[in-house]
């Protein structure tokens, strides 16, 4: 499995890395129509840019395709997207993409990172060192709906780099 920086040209398989995440991981805590509208098969071209301005992390499998993926919003310092294909679901590579996000914050010197995190995978944020600071509910305009999310965060500031 390989760690790398994605390029815009991967945005469409990236987007449909984000769908499939979306549509297995997320099936326990929003209704299938809010899903369906939420992973439109159309990806916008906005995505694309979020590549080129971001760190914007892939992980590719022994075939080369890319299975998991996630970035670090320079302008809102968050992290944001990481998503696993299903059938690579469990094998610790989301994980690789946050340690790779949060090493990469810490390189640009950013103290504190927060994300909104779906119920999903809140547990999984935790596990990385991101405390809870509340639920809310998200306005998505693509998902048509107030999504609920926990509000996280990570402070940068007072840990050993590795």
């Amino acid at each position: 499995m390989t760690l790398r920086l994605a390029v815009p040209e991967e945005a469409e398989k990236l987007w449909e890395v984000r769908n499939l995440a979306i549509r297995a991981g997320c099936q326990s805590s929003y209704d299938s129509e809010v899903i369906a509208r939420w992973t439109p098969e159309a990806m916008p071209e906005s995505y694309r840019q979020v590549i080129i301005d971001n760190p914007f992390y892939v992980v590719e499998d022994e075939k080369g395709e890319i299975v998991a993926s996630g970035y670090l919003d320079l302008d809102a310092n968050s992290v944001e997207a990481i998503f696993t294909v299903p059938e690579a679901a469990g094998k610790g590579l989301a994980g690789r993409v946050i340690t790779a996000i949060l090493s990469n914050a810490r390189e640009r010197g950013i103290s504190r990172l927060t994300l909104s995190s779906t119920p999903n995978a809140h547990t999984f944020y935790q596990k990385h060192g991101f405390i809870t600071l509340g639920e809310s509910l998200h306005l998505s305009r693509m998902a048509g709906a107030e999504l609920r999310c926990f509000n996280m965060a990570i402070d940068l500031s007072h840990e050993e780099k590795p």
